[in-house]
């Protein structure tokens, strides 16, 4: 992954966090897991382990410890009313700028081809 590409999830991992976590329960290495099996292949379980702390803090997800196999209880999170409600404006926000990048980039890819390159 670039150094653009990791700039760009890191404004929007938040935002895919509580995605995932609308579709169902999971805890922390299934995140990660996720994101990789999904091409993020750099993201570090650290970063996720400290977004969903951070989620938790700021209220958007119920915590529920569950017996692990091997090891201490896991953490699963799941969304609550507000994560629901914080999503919901994640994807109002995506969709505008979404709308608006490919404007931009409609007119410059339009600009582009009917320029006429300049000779030397």
């Amino acid at each position: 992954m670039g150094k653009q590409e990791t700039e760009m999830l890191k404004g929007t991992l938040e935002g895919i966090v509580l995605a995932i976590l609308s579709g169902r329960s999971a805890y922390g290495y299934e995140i990660t897991s996720w994101l990789r099996d999904q091409g993020f292949s750099d993201i570090a379980e650290g970063t996720v382990y400290a977004l969903l702390v951070r989620v938790e803090q700021r209220g958007l997800v119920d915590v529920e410890k569950v017996p692990s196999e091997k090891g201490p209880p896991r953490k699963v999170y799941s969304l609550n009313t507000q994560g629901r409600e914080q999503l919901a404006e994640f994807w109002r926000t995506w969709s505008f700028l979404a709308e608006r990048i490919e404007q931009l980039h409609r007119e410059n890819t339009d600009n582009t081809v009917d320029t006429p390159q300049e000779e030397d």
